[in-house]
């Protein structure tokens, strides 16, 4: 019997089963599609805090979770000699118009109080320029904001990484190409797609929008579906970019300099669809933006379109914890946009809970157990 089951090889999943085998849990994580392959496989890596003002238990956890991501990063590169392309690049925001200039300015003494850790103080800077064409004066009109906080990480080097340190972990076995298409709580066993059936004592489902429909198959009558799923659009760029330059982020247009010459595009948010993976002119226009910001992407190629599905709980928050209705069952998804920046420490306090050893606190409205009531 499997001690643990981790249903789902995103990045909760694989945050999930690394905590669980630190804890000396026996793990075995499931993956139908292959290590990645949802949306966490996508090209963005930005990693962006909340606004520093009108703070609140879920602004603090996301927080936490930015500054401490960093030492979780550093003993994975240690661990596996992978580089997950992490750098805290900080984050610029361009003001267009004069009133963007005096709410960011106001910004600035929210951030003294509570971008505060322990060790450091993170800022929130009103400028009047950034580096040349980055954003671009017509963009920064009225100057411009950055963050001291923001980072950014590869997408797939940090999936990879992950992926490696769970093959080298003696108490991990990882299954791809067969999903979990029943859970029975009851009898502490899921059935695979192809019909083979696992034991376990507790499992984890963290398997992105495939969670939802697991969740409400293994729960009381709800009046509405746990989750949903939101296409997001991206593209990759082959650029000469200084990798140091900050993520700039304006009006829903994300643009990240990776180390490896590329620059990433993104995302659009999507409600409805009539093809979940194909690219249309929605990306068209993000680039035709996101060169209007940037002038220093103007000719910049194409290498890479990209979209998927990512995740997001009913409740709009993340959706965390042990399952009301079945002790032996944990929840871990539903982070849409904020997954890469929140997923470690949400699954280290998914997992000691089932440990019985919580060490973390996360905001009740990340609980699925108010998720679900909610529901009801």
């Amino acid at each position: 019997m499997s001690e643990l089951l981790v249903v789902g090889g995103g990045i909760m999943g694989l945050w999930a089963a690394r905590a669980a085998a630190q804890r000396g849990m026996t793990v075995r994580l499931v993956d139908g599609k292959g290590i990645g392959s949802g949306a966490s496989g996508g090209l963005l890596g930005a990693l962006m805090p909340h606004m520093p003002d009108r703070w609140n238990a879920k602004k603090q956890f996301q927080f936490d979770a930015l500054v401490t991501i960093e030492e979780e990063i550093a003993a994975l590169e240690a661990q596996t000699g992978l580089s997950t392309g992490y750098r805290r690049t900080g984050r610029l925001i361009p003001l267009p118009k004069p009133h963007l200039r005096d709410i960011a300015l106001r910004h600035e003494e929210d951030a003294r109080g509570h971008w505060r850790a322990a060790d450091r103080q993170f800022h929130w800077h009103v400028k009047d320029q950034g580096p040349e064409g980055w954003p671009g004066a017509e963009a920064a009109a009225h100057g411009m904001v950055f963050d001291t906080l923001a980072a950014r990480v590869s997408p797939r080097r940090m999936i990879a990484a992950l992926h490696a340190a769970l093959l080298h972990a003696p108490n991990v076995r990882v299954d791809e190409g067969r999903g979990v298409r029943r859970i029975e709580p009851e009898h502490g066993r899921a059935e695979l797609d192809d019909g083979t059936r696992i034991d376990f004592k507790h499992c984890i489902i963290a398997a992105g929008v495939g969670s939802f429909q697991l969740i409400d198959a293994v729960s009381m009558p709800l009046a509405g579906t746990s989750g949903t799923a939101v296409k997001g659009q991206a593209a990759l760029l082959r650029a000469e970019i200084d990798p140091a330059l900050p993520v700039i982020f304006a009006d829903g247009v994300y643009i990240t300099a990776h180390d490896d010459g590329h620059v990433a595009v993104g995302s659009t948010s999507e409600n409805s669809f009539a093809d979940p993976l194909s690219t249309d002119e929605q990306l068209d226009d993000l680039l035709r933006r996101a060169r209007m910001l940037a002038p220093r992407l103007a000719g910049a190629e194409v290498v890479e379109r990209w979209a998927g599905l990512r995740p997001k709980a009913t409740g709009r928050e993340p959706m965390a914890g042990r399952h009301p209705d079945h002790q032996n069952v944990s929840v871990l998804t539903g982070g849409f946009k904020v997954s890469f920046g929140i997923a470690h420490r949400l699954a280290r306090f998914v997992v000691d809970e089932i440990a019985g050893l919580p060490s973390i606190d996360i905001p009740d409205s990340f609980f699925c157990r108010n998720h679900m009531a909610a529901l009801r």
